[in-house]
């Protein structure tokens, strides 16, 4: 029997891993940012780019809910497909 999910349908969590991603990425952009002129020799930028440079933790920490939500949710698929099997 084939199974009735089309490869390109969203799977619980998947928007959250997306989000995280985005959010890691700009963080990343933020970091690199506020470093660079530590090694240009240039003056820093104001204290408000470290706090985006923070977006890479909270980038993470959206990505890993949406992974854990999206095992929970294989996890309540497999056990409602073992349950009809019997």
């Amino acid at each position: 029997m084939r199974d009735k999910t089309q490869t390109n349908s969203a799977e619980p969590g998947d928007r959250l891993i997306r989000a995280g991603a985005i959010v890691f990425f700009i963080g990343t952009v933020a970091t690199v940012v506020t470093v660079a002129p530590l090694f240009l020799g240039t003056t820093p930028f104001p204290t408000y780019m470290f706090g985006l440079s923070m977006l890479m933790g909270v980038g993470f920490l959206v990505a890993a809910a949406g992974v854990l939500r999206s095992v929970a949710a294989g996890r309540r698929q497999a056990r409602a497909a073992a349950g009809s099997a019997r």
